[in-house]
């Protein structure tokens, strides 16, 4: 008997019972497999399986999802599928939804349905259960061997396995931590199996002065995975010798070591307890800075401006450092490279460094601020908009006689008819025409006219 049946409109049925003798569907025993027969007897429902799979990347196992296990419609595995009379097989919801708009064709075949019943598939739905089953089954195992691993792995750090043995030191610790590294990397449930075996405190405790950087570099790594931090861990963390050899490390570190070093920078600056001046270093300012301009990364520069933006907002006095370091000017020049993701914090940041004095005075120094700022209009997003204009009006009204001029040199003034002709909102095109007035005061009308090239549109 063939797999496939062939269908007076040209479509294909398969063949149950063929395609199960043959093997086609994957669903023989093998041993160790207890979720077999009906398969659906499991503890856990089809749905939940399969969420569940998905969520950890495994939803086929080393196997791809058979191809007739595939609503036609939503192109995911079936749980309840039923059979049109053409012959095509559909998952309930996905079907009903079709025949409820009125549509009285075979999604498939747009064969002209002469009956619009729908029967359940129970061997298809039956052999759906078993293969998922057989996948959670082994999905379990995996989960529980490498929890296993992870606990083991903390134990032997710790010097608490059984039999009792001194703490891994050396090269058998920094071995230890790149493989609990890489267990909590890959399978994200592994962080719970870490925090309870006692992996947090170790973690933290190997953060300290006399720790080397590459076993640092490690508990960080872990520490940023995922691993739950209780309240108790996060106040160790912020302790003045563990923040310090954070920011060595940022600051000598790969460019893995040092995005990981400011994401745990980010967590605890979330903690009630956190205390501002933590980050008032120029040391880890400078890092951030250097992490932003290293372009071959962008985690790394999203980590960066991330970083540097929630100083911005948390420790006001930590602004007027950002601009010592050459912030703002450097902020500047990198706009037009950031991905279209970076350019938004990165406009934030100079947005609030130009509230203080010297902020301001460095982005009027700045050659590059009206050229690059008048590019940024109209793209990206409206709140870039908003911030470049922003700059803009800093620059314009500290040194308009100068600046208004440039700025129409580069087409500010068509940018910003563009602005208060857009959909943007009133208080935005309120600044763009405030700006405009600006630019009219402080140049000759016939610069300005030259410029714009809508003299109609002027009052």
């Amino acid at each position: 008997m063939p797999q496939y049946q062939e269908l007076a409109c040209g479509g294909q049925v398969l063949d149950i019972d063929t395609a199960l003798k043959d093997g086609i569907l994957g669903c023989g025993p093998e041993p160790g497999d207890g979720a077999l027969g009906d398969g659906g007897k499991q503890p856990v429902e089809l749905r939940k399986m399969m969420d569940e799979l998905d969520a950890a990347g495994d939803g086929g196992g080393d196997e791809a999802v058979p191809a007739v296990f595939i609503c036609p419609i939503s192109l995911e595995p079936m749980v309840d599928p039923v059979t049109l009379c053409t012959g095509q097989t559909y998952e309930r919801a996905n079907i009903s939804r079709w025949l409820a708009l009125g549509h009285r064709t075979c999604p498939t075949t747009m064969q002209e349905l002469w009956d619009d019943a729908l029967t359940p598939n129970a061997t298809l739905r039956q052999l759906i259960a078993a293969w998922f089953s057989r996948r959670y089954t082994r999905f379990k195992k995996r989960s529980a061997d490498f929890h296993g691993r992870a606990a083991d792995l903390v134990h032997g750090l710790r010097g608490t396995a059984v039999p009792r043995r001194q703490p891994l030191k050396g090269k058998a610790r920094i071995a230890a931590l790149q493989e609990l590294r890489s267990l909590a990397a890959t399978h994200q449930s592994v962080t719970k199996a870490i925090a309870e075996a006692g992996g947090v405190s170790l973690l933290t405790s190997l953060l300290g002065p006399f720790t080397s950087h590459s076993v640092g570099s490690e508990a960080v790594a872990i520490l940023v995975s995922g691993v739950p931090l209780d309240a108790d861990a996060k106040a160790a963390l912020m302790q003045p010798a563990k923040v310090s050899l954070v920011v060595d490390m940022l600051n000598e570190g790969a460019v893995d070591t040092k995005i990981n070093c400011v994401r745990l920078i980010r967590i605890l600056m979330d903690e009630k307890g956190f205390r501002p001046e933590t980050v008032a270093s120029l040391s880890l300012l400078v890092g951030a800075m250097r992490l932003v301009r290293d372009k071959r990364h962008q985690d790394g520069v999203a980590a960066g401006l991330e970083l540097l933006n929630s100083i911005c907002a948390v420790h006001r006095p930590a602004r007027s450092m950002i601009v010592s370091i050459g912030a703002v000017q450097q902020l500047v020049e990198l706009l037009p490279e950031l991905a279209t993701e970076c350019v938004e914090p990165a406009l934030d940041i100079l947005d609030a460094l130009a509230a203080v004095p010297e902020g301001k005075t460095a982005l009027k120094d700045c050659p590059r601020t009206i050229p690059n700022a008048v590019r940024l209009l109209m793209r990206v997003s409206e709140a870039c908009t908003r911030r470049a204009l922003s700059m803009l009006w800093v620059v314009c009204r500290m040194v308009p006689e100068e600046s208004a001029p440039a700025a129409l040199e580069v087409g500010l003034a068509a940018k910003l008819l563009l602005v208060i002709q857009s959909g943007c909102g009133p208080e935005l095109k309120q600044q763009a025409s405030e700006l405009l007035k600006l630019c009219t005061m402080n140049c000759t009308s016939t610069m300005f006219l030259a410029k714009c090239k809508l003299t109609k549109t002027i009052q």
